[in-house]
């Protein structure tokens, strides 16, 4: 008897609720991908991540009292661990700098398909650097 390895655990950060719904509904389907916990801000982000040790934080760079990449240094600091992806509708290259120097292992436009989300979830959990 084979048993499926354990889904990537993820973490969902962002203050937009229905961005944040509409990421768990769309990633929902993939068996390997579990939404283990939810957050609007930075602090919350960090309570979530320590309570639910998520293996991939997926962060909206626009967040109220720090964006994505300051709370990537954050998850980074305190989860080692945890790789972070962030998705933004603002990749200015100064934004994608800063994130790449933070720990970021993607930095993804919203305008990306589900299925493609997926695929870079996967690759960023597995450790490499997703390509364009």
């Amino acid at each position: 008897m084979t048993t499926s390895p354990a889904p990537v655990r993820l973490l969902l950060a962002g203050n937009e609720h229905l961005i944040r719904g509409a990421l768990a509904a769309l990633l929902s389907p993939e068996d390997d991908l579990l939404v283990v916990a939810e957050a609007a801000s930075r602090p919350e982000a960090l309570a979530m991540a320590r309570a639910h040790t998520p293996d991939v934080a997926v962060l909206d760079l626009q967040m109220p009292g720090a964006d994505g990449v300051k709370v990537a240094t954050s998850l980074r600091a305190e989860l080692p661990g945890c790789r972070v992806l962030i998705v933004t509708s603002h990749g200015r290259p100064g934004h994608l700098k800063r994130a790449l120097a933070a720990g970021v292992r993607g930095f993804v436009p919203k305008t990306v398909s589900a299925q493609r989300l997926a695929e870079i979830i996967r690759t960023v959990h597995a450790g490499n650097l997703p390509h364009a």
